[in-house]
């Protein structure tokens, strides 16, 4: 008796579980019909956002599953963000935003480029990383704009020969992938300046890079290459990525490149070192081709010594004639009122006891000066 009650204790246990997990499946169909149908529950400042007439939107990590209708009639956005969400693919009413340059989709889940995207035609940067894309489609190559496209941490296992019809594409973003070999003509790709390969299956360096003399930036960065070829192939290249490989020594590289990987620090350092030293190098050369060039200055301020102290020579009887002369003349002037001072003490001694009081009664008799002074007084 007591066995079977516990067999129906937990038969009903069972059941009540089961009834509980049917329930949760049908909360759960009953969620995604109502998306279907146009339900989803958008974010409380979606209307400021759309009505807002800036030409970029962001709506990144709103956990959204389709794009909103009301965006597809905003015919004047320049730049969509919608990363982050729960996308599975994009409706064709896309199409309307031709005014679109920058479109970022990465980090939902599209399994294939939706083709309503490749109608952008204006689109010059686009965003599809971290989806589960394995290909891309032909009619990428509507995209003739198109400068900048990432499709990192995605399921690529070969090299999409589609971006070969896509003249402009600057930068690729190929990252994080399952590639093991590039095609033997990616050399047609003659705009693209960066190119980055990390995170892939790469066991040697793909040669077909060394006919790539454009590139600029190459990032190898994480793959299992263990020998690395020259850099001095790259002319125009600025930054070289080999960190986490089996590399024991740095590659050759010029001098405008880093470098960045095992030892790349210390190849940095002895670069630098050296380009010091050549410029000292330099700097020394450059002082002593100036100061042999330059003329002797002690024997020309020696000349000009020379030169002054003979023309002082030569005007020194003239100044003397001048300077003498009035010396001279000096004398005799001295001489002679030292002459006449005598006579004339002489004469005056003789003129002062002659006829003096006879002067002075004459002067007592002139009446202007007692006129003088009694005008004196009146005043």
């Amino acid at each position: 008796m007591g066995n079977s009650s516990q067999k129906q204790e937990q038969g009903d246990k069972e059941k009540e579980k089961e009834e509980a997990g049917n329930e949760e499946l049908e909360e759960e169909e009953k969620t995604q019909v109502t998306e279907e149908e146009g339900e989803q529950k958008l974010p409380p400042c979606f209307s400021e956002l759309i009505t807002s007439g800036d030409p970029v939107l962001d709506l990144s990590h709103f956990n959204l599953r389709y794009l909103p209708k009301e965006i597809l009639g905003l015919e004047y956005l320049e730049r969509l963000y919608v990363c982050g969400n729960r996308l599975r693919n994009v409706p064709s009413g896309i199409v309307q935003l031709q005014g679109l340059r920058t479109l970022a989709l990465d980090f939902n889940k599209l399994d294939d480029v939706p083709l309503s995207v490749c109608q952008l035609v204006n689109l010059t940067h686009l965003y599809l990383g971290s989806n589960r894309l394995m290909c891309l489609p032909p009619d990428i190559k509507n995209l003739q704009s198109l400068r900048c496209l990432w499709v990192d941490s995605n399921y690529f296992q070969y090299f999409p020969k589609q971006l070969y019809d896509l003249p402009h594409l600057h930068s690729l973003q190929f990252g994080d992938n399952k590639l093991k070999t590039l095609p033997s003509d990616l050399w047609r790709m003659e705009a693209l300046r960066s190119l980055w390969l990390y995170g892939n299956r790469f066991t040697e360096f793909p040669q077909i890079l060394l006919k790539m003399e454009q590139l600029e930036i190459l990032d190898l960065d994480g793959n299992r290459i263990s020998k690395l070829p020259s850099l001095l192939h790259f002319p125009s290249l600025r930054l070289f990525s080999y960190d986490h490989n089996p590399v024991k020594y740095p590659p050759r590289f010029g001098e405008d490149v880093l470098i960045v990987g095992e030892g790349a620090a210390e190849a940095l350092e002895e670069r630098a070192q050296k380009k010091e030293e050549e410029r000292a190098k330099r700097e020394a050369e450059a002082a002593a081709a100036a100061a042999a060039a330059r003329p002797p200055r002690q024997g020309i301020l020696k000349t000009l010594r020379m030169r002054s102290s003979a023309a002082s020579e030569a005007a020194v009887p003239a100044e003397e004639e001048v300077l003498l002369k009035p010396n001279v003349e000096e004398e005799e002037s001295e001489r002679r009122r030292g002459a006449d001072k005598g006579k004339l003490e002489y004469e005056g001694e003789g003129y002062d006891n002659y006829g003096m009081s006879g002067l002075e009664y004459e002067q007592a008799e002139i009446s202007y000066q007692y006129e003088g002074k009694e005008h004196e007084q009146e005043r």
